[in-house]
């Protein structure tokens, strides 16, 4: 088993987090106690809000010593449990493997997410170790207390170890995958087949099942319907599939008469559902239940896995009649296309950032994966790259965490070895994870990121100049970023002016095919792309 160490606990969490997401198997994180396992609250809520089987190991004093003021001793069930679907205190050497056969299990099943398992430091080390450790806390004195506290040593010692030395073969559990019922599934397909403007939404939980990905993209062909990507679907058909819409999803959704939701709730995105017409008839395929009913009441409500649902419909003989339909929004998309183009062709003192993404959109290989962690620039940069096949973009998802970029990148490039690699990083975001180039750099792993370094917090700046006349706390410098990860050995490119954007790009690229991580630094101008984008 190769073992990856971080520079951080957060970024060992987003690593597993990304393996996950791109296997469909539960990726391992190990932590140490206390501080070590605070640190990884955020990106364990990441994995929870994102549904990815996550598994934790983390640290704890020895058994003995706990409440006791032991080093990092703190109660840590109260911190953690909220975050996981399971949180498992081991006491003892004999619980440890049927602890972890439980967790990959859970993790996986029914809606997934992270399990921790709570592993005391004297269950860890081999037995005759810690008999010495405690022989030497309980001392050789005769008096009465020396005596009960040998005695209740010991009794610990013998309860800790007990059973541990009995033959053990784990039965590994099969996770179980909800799926939704016949009844639901030929319901979502004559209310289809009724429809005149039907439209399809994809998001990151119907790629639970990552195997199932090209049987999934096969199913919506079938349909025959407009779809949109979100999230880990992004990819999910390719990059010009004439199925797949890009542009003005909200008014679509206002147009539509028949709306499926396939692993997408109805939260901020999509406005709490307003999005959708109360005359609509709204099908939400989703694994939780709540999800899928969340602000919005579902016409259908099929309670199941969203990419298996979407295959049991598209074997049913429904027939959408939507030719005009798709003509129209296609429209929409070139029309949108255009105004990018135009807005591409602005220039100024640096970079514009909407040609920047057209130029590494051009540049980036055919098996790229793209890793998001920022707020305007990454924004910008989902209206503009076209992931390449599914599984090939990695964003945080619902809970828009920042510092995601160099843990993602880390998981993806450790699934996806043959895969070329980038961050498209924030000045702000990359902030959080730029010393895991040390990490690349030491294990040889040859990750490109691109830092749109436009000195500021973009996107909070937006909204908050115009509503209070003040960027205070808004501002950051056109800090030498690529300098940063030349010292951790990288290669550090950076890019200032319209006409080094191509050579700095295929710079990049033969760096990481030599086997070298890369950071271009790219001074971008303000633009006002996504003006009054942001959402609460």
């Amino acid at each position: 088993m190769r073992i990856i160490d971080t520079r951080d606990e957060a970024a060992a969490v987003f690593a597993a987090d990304a393996m996950a997401r791109l296997t469909g198997l539960p990726g391992v994180a190990v932590v140490t106690a206390g501080p070590g396992l605070t640190n990884t609250i955020t990106a364990l809520k990441n994995a929870q809000l994102a549904q990815s089987p996550v598994i934790l190991l983390g640290g704890a004093a020895p058994t003995a010593l706990q409440g006791r003021g032991a080093l990092q001793d703190i109660d840590q069930r109260p911190l953690i449990e909220p975050h996981v679907k399971l949180f498992r205190k081991v006491r003892r050497v004999c619980e440890l493997v049927p602890a972890v056969v439980e967790a990959l299990a859970i993790a996986r099943e029914r809606l997934p997410g992270p399990v921790c398992i709570e592993c005391p430091v004297d269950l860890l080390y081999d037995e005759a170790t810690i008999r010495k450790w405690y022989a030497d806390a309980a001392g050789k004195g005769t008096s009465v207390p020396d005596r009960l506290l040998r005695l209740y040593l010991n009794r610990h010692v013998e309860k800790m170890f007990s059973h541990s030395h009995q033959p053990l073969q784990p039965e590994v559990r099969t996770p179980v995958h909800p799926r939704a019922t016949r009844s639901r599934v030929v319901a979502a397909s004559e209310a289809l087949s009724k429809a005149q403007r039907p439209l399809l939404v994809v998001g990151s939980q119907a790629l639970s099942l990552p195997n199932e990905a090209a049987r999934i993209a096969a199913a919506i062909t079938r349909l025959d319907i407009p779809v949109y990507l979100s999230g880990m679907a992004r990819g999910l058909l390719g990059r010009d599939h004439p199925l797949q819409m890009r542009h003005q999803r909200r008014h679509a959704l206002r147009e539509s008469d028949c709306v499926i939701l396939a692993g997408v709730p109805c939260d901020f995105r999509l406005d709490y559902g307003k999005h959708v017409k109360r005359s609509t008839t709204l099908i939400a395929a989703n694994r939780s239940a709540k999800e899928a009913r969340l602000n919005r009441r579902p016409t259908i409500a099929a309670i199941g896995d969203a990419g298996l649902f979407l295959q049991d419909l598209a074997a049913t003989p429904s027939v959408a009649r939507a030719a005009t339909w798709k003509e129209q929004l296609h429209q929409r998309d070139l029309v949108r296309e255009k105004e990018i183009d135009a807005q591409a062709n602005v220039t100024g003192e640096y970079v514009n950032p909407v040609a920047f993404l057209r130029a590494l959109e051009r540049e980036a290989s055919d098996d790229a994966v793209f890793v998001a962690d920022g707020g305007d620039f990454v924004a910008t940069a989902s209206y503009i790259l076209r992931p390449r096949s599914p599984l090939t973009w990695l964003d945080p998802g619902v809970f828009g965490t920042l510092g995601v970029g160099g843990g993602f990148a880390l998981g993806a490039a450790l699934s996806r070895p043959e895969a070329e690699v980038w961050i498209i990083f924030g000045d702000g975001a990359c902030g959080y994870s730029l010393a895991e180039f040390d990490t690349f750099v030491r294990h040889g792993i040859p990750v490109i990121a691109v830092v749109g370094n436009d000195a500021g917090w973009t996107q909070i700046a937006r909204e908050q100049v115009k509503m209070l006349g003040d960027d205070v706390s808004t501002v950051l410098a056109r800090t030498n970023y690529h300098e940063v990860a030349a010292a951790f050995g990288a290669e550090g490119i950076v890019v200032k002016t319209p006409h080094e954007v191509d050579g700095a790009l295929a710079r990049a690229r033969a760096s990481a095919k030599s086997g070298k991580p890369v950071l271009l630094n790219v001074w971008l101008d303000k633009t006002g792309f996504r003006e009054g984008s942001i959402s609460m």
